[in-house]
């Protein structure tokens, strides 16, 4: 592959206090596995994004890279397929409450519900609040106690009853961040599991706390000058349904990486309590909008394999994960897929670079922030070296791949690396 200098010396911008802050409005609900916002401002500078340009981001999770555009004037459109981080995202980016009415009508929702959780009587078991049956089967057993549960459902029907649309989506994406760990007995290591079972905890509490936190932080941004930000729910395999063509001078992303993370299980205890998830039928339409990148999300008539069927290193690599499963022994419905996985997380990525060429001014910048894998049976998948190889035979020129981080694989104990993938799009040819 070719490669082609990048040029880092720009000046930092001068945009106020708030825009070197690594947690002002991005700890309002933040994903697990997030990149940090240095590592946008740093491809900004890296990729020479500024104000009067806009920036993609067609894996936007809980907008890390939206917001911080949006601190430092860069216009930014995203795409995010799961709800609840699509949610997430857009209340990150209103910046509109007044932060004292938002306190104000917090804690009269505050005191109307503690007024139907007094602290000195017990609930009889038999009268405590839950879930529905569907809804209550998508959680993982014990994410959350019974008695805390009671509590939120309460509160949650205190939101209805007190209902204010001026606040409501900050007030409910404060539970969101609430829940998992505070309230909920969850714990994240990165992997999603149950920690401390906790028999009570202070919801309505814990909420307030975290509303204050997102009111402290409205009142630091809400009157910087910021730029138009636009957040679409939808699959990022399909960009021009959502973004114009050619309005894009950059990305700046991270797709999901091809491993054994089920991504909807680390925000399904509050997408299920907000009501983004009520059934399987629910898990399984997020499901599909989203890139093949594990073996619980991968169906029968998917088909973006077929755009790597030709690509030498996929089909090599996939091949490899079958012969190794084979040699094993390894007979389960999942690592029976293990290979079809590979080939579908590559092919749903070649057809995202694909599509995405339409929306891109000649000259964009674009920066993937990827990892290597071990997941499939301890075989070694360089994630950031096949998308660059994908992407420049779809006519992308190559300008580098940068160490971001390394971190330890769960399965073999060795140094994977976490990449960043730097392309241009020079337009198309002829």
């Amino acid at each position: 592959m070719a490669r082609h200098p990048l040029q880092v010396a720009l000046p930092n911008l001068d945009v106020g206090p708030s825009a070197s802050d690594d947690t002002c409005v991005h700890d309002w609900y933040r994903f697990v596995l997030a990149y940090p916002p240095s590592l946008v401002r740093d491809y900004l500078e890296a990729l020479d994004l500024r104000p009067g340009e806009r920036v993609l981001d067609p894996f936007s999770g809980t907008g890390t890279t939206l917001v911080e555009c949006k601190k430092r004037g860069v216009a930014s459109v995203g795409i995010e397929a799961n709800p609840l981080a699509h949610f997430a995202g857009e209340t990150k980016l209103d910046w509109s409450p007044e932060p004292s009415g938002l306190l104000r009508h917090a804690e009269r929702i505050a005191h109307e519900a503690l007024e139907q959780l007094p602290d000195d009587s017990p609930v009889e078991s038999s009268h405590l609040r839950s879930l529905p049956p569907d809804a209550a089967k998508l959680l993982l057993r014990d994410s959350i106690s019974p008695l805390p549960l009671h509590k939120t459902l309460v509160l949650l029907e205190c939101f209805g009853r007190l209902r204010d649309e001026r606040f409501e989506a900050h007030e409910r994406l404060a539970l969101a961040k609430a829940l998992p760990t505070g309230i909920g007995n969850l714990r994240f290591g990165p992997e999603v599991g149950v920690g401390r079972i906790k028999q009570d905890s202070p919801a309505v509490g814990l909420w307030l706390d975290e509303v204050r936190r997102i009111a402290s932080d409205l009142e630091a941004v809400r009157r910087q000058p910021a730029a138009p930000t636009q957040l679409h729910l939808g699959d990022a395999r399909g960009v021009t349904d959502f973004v114009e063509p050619k309005s894009i001078d950059g990305v700046i992303t991270s797709p999901p990486y091809p491993n054994e993370k089920d991504y909807t299980r680390t925000m399904r205890l509050e997408s299920v309590l907000l009501g983004f998830l009520n059934s399987k039928r629910d898990l399984r339409a997020v499901k599909q909008g989203l890139l093949r990148s594990n073996t619980r999300n991968v169906y029968r008539d998917d088909g973006d394999d077929e755009w790597v069927r030709t690509h030498a290193g996929v089909q090599g690599l996939a091949d490899q994960i079958e012969a190794r499963r084979l040699e094993l022994g390894k007979n389960s419905g999942f690592e029976r897929m293990y290979h079809r996985v590979t080939k579908l997380y590559f092919g749903g990525m070649a057809r995202h670079f694909a599509d995405l060429r339409a929306v891109l001014k000649p000259g964009a910048r674009l920066a993937y922030v990827v990892g290597d894998q071990a997941s499939y049976l301890r075989v070694m998948i360089r994630t950031g070296q096949l998308l660059a190889e994908i992407a420049e035979g779809l006519g992308y020129e190559v300008l580098g791949i940068d160490l971001f981080r390394t971190r330890m694989a769960t399965a073999t104990r060795e140094q994977l690396r976490e990449e960043v993938v730097l392309l241009r799009w020079p337009g198309p040819r002829g």
